[in-house]
């Protein structure tokens, strides 16, 4: 079993977001969370001194955010036929934390709680699913993020391809995917040409977790013109693979911002779930 935390707000990736969730819930029989996820309501918020109006209407938004969300998670569950998990209980099914504060915060701490939290993806031009959310749980969380392609996936986790650099953040990630590794009919650890940092090889880590019982091959690829992240989405396609692992921000995330990187490039542009952790 895993014990999956799938935050729920209104944007256009939520369908895929939930569809995906619930492909994990039953290849693992697990239990699924979630709450209304939605921006913090600010400290400072100017507010009319007689009528208090701003406050009023920050604290309706919130509201309607919240209800909004609840009801598009309830309908899902509802129409695919889950079970409510009682409070407290053991179980497979889902639940609903009902008093869940606004804010990635929160999100980050009580996503500590849980196996895989799983987010969208992140669209050019669009305010939420919002990167300082992905990268909140990246970086506050200790757990990994499975990150849900604006469409639907077909499959998931049947071809299993690990971009696989050498980092320490891929091997933790690498680690944290084996339920899904264990399950898979096919792995493949990529490595791209001049896309690595000091370690261990593609075929030392494929020998590494057939030593485990866990079938693995590994293939190198030429970078030619493309970008890292570029050669690893178009690889990772060509393989066949319906989940992609691959650890998050080996460079620092400022740099990566600045100068662009194969993670800033995953999280723009796969079509595929990904698995990444830092």
């Amino acid at each position: 079993m895993l014990n999956l935390l799938v935050p729920t707000e209104p944007h256009e990736v939520m369908p895929s977001v939930l569809e995906t969730a619930l492909m994990i819930q039953r290849r693992f029989d697990s239990y699924m969370e979630s709450f209304a996820l939605r921006p913090a309501v600010p400290d400072y918020v100017p507010i009319d001194m007689v009528s208090g109006l701003a406050w009023q209407v920050d604290e309706r938004a919130d509201e309607e955010a919240r209800r909004e969300s609840h009801a598009i998670f309830t309908r899902f569950v509802e129409a695919h036929g889950l079970t409510p998990t009682a409070p407290g209980t053991v179980g497979s099914g889902y639940g609903w934390h009902p008093k869940a504060p606004a804010g990635d915060a929160f999100l980050a701490s009580h996503g500590r709680l849980f196996d895989l939290i799983v987010l969208g993806r992140p669209i050019s031009g669009k305010a939420v699913p919002s990167m300082a959310t992905l990268e909140a749980v990246l970086f506050e969380s200790g757990r990994p993020l499975l990150i849900a392609p604006p469409e639907p996936p077909q499959r998931l986790g049947d071809t299993v391809v690990i971009a696989w650099n050498g980092s320490t953040e891929t091997a933790r990630t690498v680690a944290f995917a084996g339920p899904f590794l264990r399950g898979a009919k096919r792995i493949i650890v990529l490595s791209v040409e001049g896309w690595s940092v000091p370690g261990p090889s593609a075929e030392q880590l494929a020998l590494s977790l057939r030593r485990n019982d866990i079938a693995a091959e590994a293939v190198h690829a030429k970078l030619g013109k493309r970008s890292n992240g570029e050669a690893i989405l178009a690889e990772t396609r060509a393989l066949g693979g319906d989940l992609l692992v691959k650890g998050a921000y080996t460079q620092s995330r400022l740099r990566q911002m600045i100068f662009g990187g194969a993670t800033a490039h995953v999280l723009a542009a796969a079509t595929m779930p990904v698995l990444m952790a830092n």
